[in-house]
């Protein structure tokens, strides 16, 4: 059973309670279109399993986490990105950019993304 600090818009997606552009679905991991795209291709890779940021990953979590590679690599050929390029982000807390405290992955591609980080 999920506490309320555990009800992220992210596991209402996972148990598909709200509506979204599952791309990908398995035992461990979702994958979704992000409803605000920062690129041509834009989708989060979320492990099913409730973890609210990168400091709270256990070893027992390495399965889940070793999955998100392999689908953001499936996902990248499926939308035709994979040979010209893209970028995953991972975001930790306030200073890192988390907005949604349920860990997940960014795929964004599809168009030439610039810099990493700019000052």
């Amino acid at each position: 059973m999920l506490t309320n600090y555990e009800e992220t818009i992210f596991s209402k997606i996972i148990r598909k309670e709200i509506p979204a552009a599952i791309v990908y679905q398995d035992d461990l991991v979702t994958a979704f279109r992000d409803i605000a795209p920062q690129a041509k291709t834009h989708i989060l890779i979320v492990p099913n399993k409730f973890i609210p940021t990168v400091n709270h990953v256990s070893e027992e979590d390495e399965p889940a986490l070793g999955r998100l590679f392999t689908v953001a690599a499936k996902i990248a050929k499926q939308e035709g990105i994979d040979e010209s390029g893209y970028r995953l982000i991972m975001n930790c807390n306030q200073h890192g950019g988390q907005e949604v405290f349920h860990i997940h992955m960014h795929l964004v591609g599809g168009e030439p993304l610039g810099k990493m980080l700019a000052k």
